[in-house]
């Protein structure tokens, strides 16, 4: 038979939720808890992998390191993070794959105007590589001037660079050429 958690010394009660017990109350369900208490951590744990609570049980662990629950809640922890990177890879896929249908440029286009190959950049759309945050936000713009040039009523005159482009664009609006 199972006594329930107890904690001892600090405010708050086992009842309330994860996430407001401090350290110790941590601690002491991490050592005399059961399984419905280590569930609760989990939850707490997978709905957070590196929050607060995540960082109280990996403490708690490697203060104590309880004697079976060692194991179990380093997995829950790893297996959250695992979790939650495969969920933010493919999200940051997700709007790569959006930026370049928005751009209306093929990948080779696309990819040409960030400074990389089209494989590379095929890479970034299946989630098999994460791009760094500068060149998320040069996709971004990319995508953005593009969309821009293509949207209905403007007249585009297509050269071989974009310089040569800046430069007739010049010749054809007497001045310079605009930002984009």
């Amino acid at each position: 038979m199972t006594t329930p958690l107890k904690f001892r010394n600090i405010s708050a009660l086992p009842e309330d939720p994860v996430q407001t017990w401090p350290f110790e109350g941590v601690l002491a369900a991490v050592e005399r808890g059961t399984l419905p208490d280590w569930r609760r951590l989990a939850r707490a744990i997978r709905a957070d992998p590196w929050g607060p609570v995540a960082q109280q049980v990996l403490e708690a662990v490697r203060l104590s390191r309880p004697y079976g629950t060692t194991e179990l809640l380093e997995g829950v922890v790893k297996r959250a993070r695992e979790v939650a990177a495969d969920s933010e890879r493919a999200e940051v896929a997700a709007e790569v794959r959006s930026l370049v249908s928005a751009s209306g440029l093929s990948q080779q286009d696309f990819a040409a105007r960030l400074g990389t190959s089209r494989s590379r950049l095929s890479t970034y759309m299946s989630g098999k590589l994460v791009p760094s945050a500068a060149l998320v936000v040069r996709m971004r713009r990319v995508a953005s001037r593009a969309s821009a040039w293509l949207s209905p009523g403007t007249c585009l005159v297509i050269t071989r660079t974009e310089a040569a482009f800046r430069v007739q664009a010049s010749l054809r609006f007497g001045g310079a050429a605009g930002v984009w």
